[in-house]
C-alpha cells in the first residue's frame, strides 16, 4: 500500500505527484501571503504564529485529480520560507517539492508562484514550511484532492466533508524550539495539544446521515488517538489509498500521516465529543472538539471516553488490520492492484539505521551514522548546472557500517527505474516516523528485532527496536528528500536525498528548469531558460 508505514515504531511516508499538462485539466490560482500573526493559541498568554492570508490554519487546497495548481507565496516574514506539499509526488517535477535540497528559499519580502499538477492523486494531505522550525508558529493546512467525475470511488457520496488538522504545540513560537535544538538538546516534550479546523470545533450534522472526516497529525513529534464517543469509525482511505472498510473504535495517527474516515450519526439526538489524546506519552495531553447533532439540545456530558496510552502492541495490530483495496479505484480506472508489484525481483536492498549521536557535544540524528547538514545550493541547482562541492553522490551508504557519526550533505544515488527494497532498522527505544518525497511504496513487512535476508519469509510498522520493508519502484526522477517526519530529528540531521536520475536528458523523464526558478549560494549567475 503506497502511503503510511510503521517503521520501527511506524515509518510514515508521504509523497507527492506533478506531470505535462492535458487541455482537459483544470487550472487554479491562488496568492498566500506569508505574515506574523500574534493570537492566544495555547498557555499564558499570546504567542508569534505564522498565518496565510491572515488565517491558521492556512486555506483549505481543494483540488481534483489532475488539476494544475499555480500558488504565489509572498514571504512577509523577516526569515526565508517555504512551503512542502506533504504528499503530493510532483511527477517528474522535483523543482516544485518546497524543501531545502531541491529549492531556494523565498527571501523576506519577496515572492515565488509554484506550478504542480496533482497528477493521478486522490486522498488526505497537507502542507507545512519547510524552513527551519517555522512548522512550530503554523504556516500549515490542508490539501484534500477529489477523484474526477466519472471515477467511481468505493463508497457513496457522504453528506458532508471535514478536515482536522491535528497537533502538539509548543510555547515561545518556532524561534524558542529552534533554540532549543541548535544549542544541542532533543526537542523537548510538547506544552499542549490542539486540534485546528476550519470547519470546527463544533461539527454539526443531520442524525442518519454519513459525513467524511479527513485527519491528519500536523505536529512536531507526538502520535495521538482519534475517537468520537459512542461512535463507530469507517477507514477509507490512508495517504492516498483506498483501503479495505474496517470499523474502529478508535484509531491511531501517526506524525506526518493522514486518514480518512466514514462517520455515520446513528445515535440518540445529542452532542458527542471528538477526542483526540497523546499516544506514547507518560503523560497525555488530549484535546476535544464536538459532534452537534442538528436539532440537539443536550450538549457533551463528561467525562470523555478514555483511549489507549502507552500500549504499542495495540497499535502495531491495529496497524496489521489496514490492508490495500486491491478491487477500488485511486485516481485512475484501474483497480490499485493492478499492479503486481511481488512478483518483480528488486534489483538491490538498501538498510536504513536511524541513531542518535552526539556530534560535536551536541544532540544529533543521522542515517547510516551520517547526520545531514543543508547547503546553501540546492542540491537539485548544483546538479543541474554541474557546481562541483556541494554534494557528493553516494556520501550515504546503503546499510549501515558501525563506524562513527559525521556531519555531511548526504545523498545516495539510484538509477530511473530501479525497483528497491528499502529497510526502516530502528533500533531506538523511540516511535520514528518516515517520509519519502515523489513515490508511493508498498509495505511488505515489518517485524521486531533486527532485519535479516531470512525476514523476507514473514513479508507481507516499524515500532522500537524492530524494522519495516518496503518496495519502492523508482519512476520519478528527480531530488528527493527521504526524512524524519519527526520534525526535531528531521531538522538535526535524520534526512538525507536520493537522486533518482537517468544520463538521457528527456521530457519524458523529467521536466525542465522552471523559468521562475530562484537562485542562490553557487548557483547564483548561472542561466536557465
Amino acid at each position: 500500500m503506497g502511503g503510511a508505514v510503521l517503521v520501527s515504531f511506524l515509518a510514515i511516508l508521504a509523497f507527492w505527484s506533478v506531470c505535462v499538462a492535458r487541455a482537459e485539466d483544470a487550472y487554479k490560482y491562488y496568492t498566500w501571503t506569508v505574515t506574523y500573526g500574534t493570537e492566544w493559541v495555547l498557555g499564558p498568554e499570546d504567542q508569534q504564529i505564522i498565518l496565510i492570508n491572515g488565517q491558521l490554519p492556512g486555506p483549505t487546497l481543494e483540488a481534483v485529480t489532475n488539476d494544475n495548481i499555480i500558488i504565489n507565496v509572498v514571504n512577509k516574514l523577516d526569515e526565508p520560507f517555504l512551503l512542502t506539499w506533504n504528499g503530493i509526488k510532483q511527477r517528474k517535477n522535483s523543482w516544485q517539492d518546497g524543501v531545502l535540497g531541491t529549492n531556494c528559499p523565498i527571501p523576506p519580502n519577496s515572492n515565488y508562484t509554484y506550478k504542480f499538477q496533482t497528477k493521478d492523486q486522490i486522498g488526505t494531505y497537507t502542507y507545512f514550511p519547510s524552513t527551519r522550525m517555522h512548522r512550530a508558529a503554523g504556516g500549515f493546512g490542508a490539501l484534500n484532492i477529489y477523484a474526477s467525475s466519472g471515477i467511481p470511488v468505493p463508497y457513496a457520496k457522504p453528506a458532508g466533508d471535514f478536515t482536522l488538522l491535528i497537533g502538539d504545540w509548543y510555547h515561545g513560537g518556532h524561534q524558542r524550539v529552534q533554540q532549543i535544538l541548535d544549542s544541542g538538546k532533543p526537542l523537548p516534550f510538547p506544552d499542549g495539544f490542539l486540534i485546528h479546523s476550519h470547519d470546527g470545533p463544533t461539527f454539526t450534522g443531520d442524525q442518519g446521515k454519513t459525513y467524511m472526516l479527513r485527519i491528519s497529525n500536523i505536529g512536531l513529534s507526538t502520535s495521538f488517538n482519534f475517537r468520537i464517543q459512542d461512535h463507530k469509525l469507517k477507514l477509507v482511505e490512508v495517504e492516498g489509498s483506498h483501503v479495505l472498510q474496517n470499523m474502529y473504535d478508535s484509531l491511531d495517527v501517526h506524525v506526518g500521516q493522514s486518514v480518512t474516515v466514514l462517520v455515520t450519526l446513528d445515535q440518540p439526538v445529542r452532542d458527542y465529543y471528538i477526542i483526540a489524546s497523546t499516544r506514547f506519552t507518560d503523560l497525555v495531553y488530549g484535546a476535544t472538539a464536538v459532534v452537534h447533532y442538528s436539532n440537539s439540545e443536550i450538549p457533551v456530558s463528561a467525562p470523555a471516553p478514555d483511549g489507549p496510552t502507552t500500549e504499542v502492541q495495540w497499535s502495531i495490530d491495529q496497524a496489521r488490520s489496514f490492508r490495500w483495496n486491491l478491487t477500488a479505484n485511486a485516481a485512475s480506472p484501474s483497480p490499485q492492484g493492478s499492479f503486481h508489484y511481488g512478483k518483480i525481483k528488486p534489483s538491490r536492498t538498501i538498510v536504513l539505521a536511524n541513531s542518535a549521536p552526539i556530534i560535536k557535544k551536541k544532540q544529533r540524528y543521522a542515517v547510516n551514522g551520517v547526520s545531514y547538514i543543508n547547503s546553501d545550493t540546492p542540491l537539485k541547482l548544483a546538479d543541474y548546472f554541474n557546481i562541483s562541492g556541494v554534494f557528493s553522490l553516494n556520501s550515504i551508504r546503503s546499510a549501515p557500517s558501525g563506524s562513527g557519526a559525521k556531519l555531511a550533505t548526504s545523498v545516495m544515488g539510484a538509477s530511473l527505474h530501479e525497483f528497491i527494497e528499502i529497510v526502516f532498522q530502528n533500533n531506538e527505544d523511540t516511535l520514528q516516523s518516515w517520509h519519502l518525497d515523489g513515490y508511493d511504496f508498498w509495505v511488505v513487512g515489518f517485524g521486531s528485532g533486527r532485519w535479516t535476508q531470512a525476514s523476507r519469509k514473514t513479508y507481507n510498522l516499524v515500532y522500537p527496536k524492530s524494522w519495516t520493508a518496503i518496495l519502492v519502484s523508482l519512476d520519478n526522477q528527480g531530488m528527493w528528500n527521504l526524512r524524519s517526519a519527526i520534525w526535531g530529528r528531521q531538522y538535526l540531521g535524520q534526512q538525507f536525498y536520493l537522486r533518482v536520475y537517468n544520463p538521457t536528458q528527456s521530457l519524458a523523464n523529467e521536466y525542465d528548469i522552471p523559468s521562475n526558478a530562484l537562485l542562490c549560494g553557487k548557483a547564483v549567475g548561472h542561466r536557465h531558460p
